[in-house]
């Protein structure tokens, strides 16, 4: 069931609009029924009026709830410093299902007394989920409110990237597109940004200088635009990238060629606090003909290599790990041995969650990834292959159906998706770690009346 009216959003048992602000009037009455149809509207109604009006009544309620968007720079600072170790920081991308895969992860949090996790977007998923950050962070607070979770959250926008193709072609009108998906994503509450212009690393330059040359300087310009638009008293925690992932392996070198060029180009200007490296990965994993995953050998001595230059030359947090969802469950204690900082994990979860699915949803999804994916395939595929490399293209354009499904089945989902972030929070050892984040993050709550929401853009 959905809002109808402006009114009806603003006031009713639970909520109350006065002289502009909004006040909870009845916690438990907000909790139990205003939470569900914020939710649905902001999913189901056609009006972006009222969709904004949602992300209004949402950030302002969890506010009053205490949880709070907030930046992780303080402790990967203090990591960064030395002062605190022994852990690796997931960052869960969430493509599909999103506030019953949010609430998931709090209910997962509680258990083990876990604040250190992100929540994460990347630039090509709000496409292609049709989630644009204002939708994904409203989710995700929702899904803290509605599990009695408070705190600090982080929320993340990942692989923030530049196009190489469309930078060749046009420099200046890819940079500015960038910049107004990072514009948004801030005022949506996005504390956290991973700049990802590794792709304009061109190899076959002669030095390791004018490699990355590009990669450096734009990473610094984009650096450089963040510190001018972040929240006055908040300090948003930048990843940069070096080497795209499912190529070639990250060097020493290039990291530290990397490094001396971005910070001779920052001149002075707090930059990133952890660098995205490639030790072996690919984003989704390595499909066999049979569509079962190919086991994947991480490099860890590399890793580990690359996050010890990383803290002690430049006194960032680490190296960040991408593409690992889909590693072996052995694999995930060896990351906060080899002090990774920071994991990206999504493609599992996707997996899991079309796992439950209906057959006659997937039979409708897949029906519709040979019409409109076809190009995409290669040559030499099997049908599995051409399902599982991409069914994540639909998403977006069976989101409301996938929304819909029972809650019986929405709830077997969930279960299975906190059994496997207990299971990673406990391999990655961020058990135990809410008052770690208590003692290092301060949340800075920024003012956001109707009209800041009201203007946002669609």
């Amino acid at each position: 069931m959905i809002y109808s009216s402006e009114n009806e959003i603003l006031n009713n048992e639970g909520l109350e609009e006065n002289n502009g602000e909004l006040f909870i009037k009845d916690k438990d009455f907000f909790l139990k029924t205003n939470v569900k149809k914020l939710v649905d509207t902001i999913i189901f109604a056609e009006s972006s009026h009222l969709k904004k009006l949602c992300h209004y009544v949402t950030y302002n309620a969890a506010i009053q709830l205490g949880v709070f968007p907030s930046s992780i720079q303080s402790l990967y600072t203090a990591v960064g410093k030395g002062l605190v170790n022994g852990f690796t920081i997931p960052a869960i991308n969430i493509r599909t299902l999103t506030y019953d895969l949010a609430r998931a992860v709090f209910k997962a949090a509680k258990k083990n007394n876990s604040s250190a996790f992100i929540f994460e977007i990347a630039k090509s998923e709000m496409g292609y989920t049709f989630q644009h950050p204002a939708e994904y962070s409203s989710a995700i607070m929702l899904a803290a409110m509605k599990e009695g979770y408070t705190g600090p959250i982080f929320i993340q926008g990942d692989h923030f990237n530049i196009d190489q193709k469309k930078y060749l072609l046009n420099k200046d009108a890819e940079i500015d597109t960038l910049k107004k998906i990072i514009k948004d994503a801030i005022k949506s509450s996005f504390y956290n940004i991973d700049i990802d212009s590794s792709a304009l690393v061109d190899i076959s330059k002669t030095s390791l200088d004018e490699q990355q040359k590009d990669n450096y300087k734009v990473c610094a310009f984009l650096t450089k635009f963040i510190r001018d638009i972040q929240p006055e008293g908040i300090e948003v925690s930048i990843g940069g990238e070096i080497g795209e992932v499912g190529l070639k392996n990250t060097s020493p070198d290039e990291l530290k060629t990397f490094m001396e060029g971005y910070l001779k180009a920052l001149n002075g200007i707090n930059g990133i606090s952890k660098i995205s490296v490639q030790t072996g990965t690919s984003h989704g994993g390595v499909v066999l003909p049979d569509g079962s995953i190919a086991k994947v050998n991480i490099d860890f001595d590399t890793l580990s290599e690359l996050s010890r230059i990383a803290r002690n030359d430049y006194a960032l947090a680490g190296a960040v790990q991408h593409g690992a969802s889909t590693l072996p469950n052995e694999a995930f204690h060896r990351f906060p041995e080899n002090k990774c900082i920071e994991i990206h994990l999504a493609t599992q979860f996707q997996n899991m969650v079309y796992n439950y699915l209906p057959l006659s949803l997937k039979e409708k999804i897949y029906a519709w990834l040979h019409r409109n994916c076809e190009k995409e395939r290669n040559p030499d595929w099997t049908e599995d292959q051409f399902i599982y490399k991409t069914r994540k293209k639909a998403l977006g354009f069976f989101k409301k159906d996938i929304f819909s499904i029972s809650t019986e089945l929405k709830e077997k989902i969930s279960l299975a998706l906190e059994d496997e972030f207990c299971f990673l929070f406990e391999q990655l050892n961020i058990k135990n770690t809410k008052e770690l984040i208590q003692n290092y993050i301060n949340p800075v709550v920024i003012h956001k009346n109707k009209d800041f929401f009201l203007k946002q853009e669609k």
